[in-house]
């Protein structure tokens, strides 16, 4: 009689296997590939500090400091980027424009991401005639044209709210105005995207478990659902910020944005057109600073587009 006999296989553990990497240290990896995104976080944070560190050396007294006797200086030692038609130091102009400029692109993005994900969550949640009314109405809104919104309520209202204090610093009421209209005038966007992800979320099993528990509506939207749907929300976010710097520029160009005394790297660039070829220092350097800071959030927000994309996220590293 043969006798068969059975081996257990032991598997084999290979010490020099590395173990899977966690979400977000994929999502590292992949955004640390995009160069020009990896830059543009190089040259933002530089700005930043230029915009918040330049306080330290130069004090908003001295940027309103009018001297027609040093009118339109070129560059100097005395001045590094040289004095605007009424003598101001533009060094110092440009440091306290950028903290506006940059103050409105992150509080107009925070107004808009706030509407934007509250009409997106409820009406992708709920449905039914809730979810027609917010879509009707986000379609109305998306027929209101931003920059003729922002001329004419910049123009009407721009020197007739007060002024306000804030940071130890005052502002010009337009500054609210601004923040307003391009905040409450660019979510359209992304309520449509939140609410496609909570109508696709809403379906899913963890949905279906976390109503059967008896949690509330309020807690599946704002601690299950809505965590799942923050890449498309950051992404839309950081590419805010720019959009609503370069509106902002734009109306103050034209003289109807943010009002003196305040500056922004925009209406900085109001007083210089007279001078484009006489004295390009003028427009040189706030023009600059407008360019870099828009293209380096816009290179950001590709990197973390495609970073967070979920496609991607699924195939192996």
């Amino acid at each position: 009689m043969v006798q068969n006999s059975t081996e257990t296989e032991i598997p084999v553990i290979n010490k020099d296997e590395k173990p899977p990497l966690l979400l977000s240290q994929l999502v590292f990896l992949r955004f640390k590939r995009h160069k020009m995104a990896v830059a543009g976080i190089f040259i933002l944070i530089v700005m930043i500090i230029y915009a918040i560190g330049g306080a330290f050396f130069k004090t908003e007294a001295y940027s309103l400091i009018t001297d027609t006797s040093i009118r339109l200086n070129a560059p100097s030692s005395l001045h590094p980027f040289g004095t605007d038609a009424v003598g101001r130091d533009i060094l110092a102009r440009t440091i306290y424009g950028g903290q506006i400029s940059l103050l409105i692109g992150l509080v107009a993005m925070l107004v808009e991401v706030i509407i934007g994900v509250l009409i997106g969550a409820i009406a992708g949640y709920y449905g039914g005639i809730l979810d027609s009314i917010l879509m009707r109405f986000t379609e109305a809104m998306l027929n209101i044209p931003q920059i003729p919104l922002l001329l004419v309520l910049g123009k009407m209202l721009g020197d007739k709210i007060a002024p306000i204090q804030l940071f130890g610093r005052e502002f010009s009421g337009s500054v609210i105005v601004i923040i307003v209209v391009i905040g409450s005038t660019s979510w359209m966007g992304l309520a449509r995207i939140v609410r496609a992800n909570f109508l696709s979320l809403r379906e899913q099993e963890f949905v279906t478990a976390a109503r059967c528990t008896g949690t509330k509506n309020r807690s599946i939207i704002f601690e299950h659902i809505l965590p799942n749907t923050m890449a498309p929300i950051i992404v839309s976010a950081t590419l805010a910020v720019a959009n609503a710097i370069i509106s902002e520029a734009y109306v103050s160009f034209l003289g109807v944005g943010v009002m003196p005394p305040t500056a922004t790297w925009g209406n900085m660039l109001n007083g210089a057109y007279t001078y484009i070829e006489t004295a390009p220092w003028l427009w040189i350097f706030p023009g600059s600073f407008i360019v870099l800071t828009v293209l380096s959030i816009n290179f950001i927000g590709d990197g973390l587009r495609d970073a967070l994309d979920p496609r991607a996220l699924t195939q192996s590293e």
